[in-house]
């Protein structure tokens, strides 16, 4: 995520100039496609801080999440807050909308935080990420990869013990068996390798 950062001035501006040769904007990256579909969305504080640090931090955030999400008119079917990071399982129908929707997000609750915790200035948020869940099979996968989250990142023994996650809201609405059930058809294996860390 952080990889330009450990480029040379030299390669940063190469870089640069490629994307722009592209036809990309020379700092995110491009959303081509812009179709109406599941997404597995992603956002992360900057360099991976750990500014979620309290429940009710990420109780906040989820809040804000359901409240812009819903206000636009996006089903949310997933999710996961962690200390660091989140992850979102998402029906977009308008994508133009995400960024205004992350902005609102990220701004009130940076502002908000750097003020308690006597940071001002403090760059809390690094942009989000986007992956199109390509099949019934990514959709369940991506499920249950959301829901195991927190035991990847070694916060709980077991996704039950996560307050801030969707586990809890399946638990109650498909049951245990459901879960256990999804956990063997649709298992995690390597997703996230390489992306999530």
């Amino acid at each position: 995520m952080y990889e330009y950062s450990q480029l040379s001035p030299k390669q940063r501006k190469d870089l640069v100039e490629q994307r722009l040769k592209q036809g990309f904007p020379p700092h995110a990256p491009p959303h081509p496609l812009n179709i109406e579909s599941f997404y597995l969305l992603t956002a992360a504080c900057y360099q991976h801080q750990s500014i979620l640090n309290t429940s009710p931090r990420r109780q906040q955030l989820l809040n804000l999440i359901f409240e812009q999400f819903i206000d636009h008119g996006f089903e949310i079917t997933a999710w996961v807050i962690l200390v660091n990071h989140y992850h979102l399982l998402v029906y977009i129908r308008d994508f133009k909308q995400l960024h205004s929707i992350f902005q609102k997000i990220h701004g009130s609750t940076a502002y908000q935080w750097n003020r308690e915790d006597h940071q001002r200035g403090r760059k809390v948020w690094y942009s989000f990420c986007d992956r199109a869940i390509r099949s019934e099979r990514h959709y369940y996968a991506t499920l249950n990869y959301i829901h195991y989250n927190p035991v990847k990142h070694n916060c709980v023994n077991s996704p039950y013990d996560w307050v801030e996650s969707s586990i809890h809201w399946y638990l109650d609405i498909q049951g245990r068996q459901w879960l256990r059930d999804g956990w063997l058809k649709y298992p995690v294996r390597d997703y996230g390798k390489g992306w999530d860390d």
